[in-house]
């Protein structure tokens, strides 16, 4: 696999304000909020796993969909990167809830 060329500063915060607008709207799911996260920061996923203690393996079935993460480990993903586990509210359309 070819090396990535590190981001830059703004590039990472351009990435992180994109991460924040998506999640506004509600439109991340939680693999891909996982993923983004990791991509904003620049890291590979082994890089990703060991800063925030999970194996590569464990990573990769996050970023998948699979398995059903306890809150801890959510919160071990996400806090070294400011941000905070929470409830989105999805935005309804006029004729009512789905």
């Amino acid at each position: 696999m070819p090396k990535q060329r590190p981001l830059t500063r703004e590039e990472s915060l351009a990435r992180h304000r994109e991460i924040a607008l998506r999640a506004g709207r509600g439109e991340l799911r939680l693999p891909d909020a996982i993923r983004a996260i990791r991509e904003a920061e620049g890291l590979t996923q082994a890089a990703f796993a060991e800063r925030v203690g999970l194996t590569r393996m464990r990573l990769l079935d996050l970023e998948k969909g699979r398995g059903n993460p306890k809150l801890e480990t959510l919160q071990r993903i996400c806090r070294p990167f400011g941000l905070e586990i929470g409830l989105v509210p999805r935005i309804r359309t006029l004729s009512g809830p789905e």
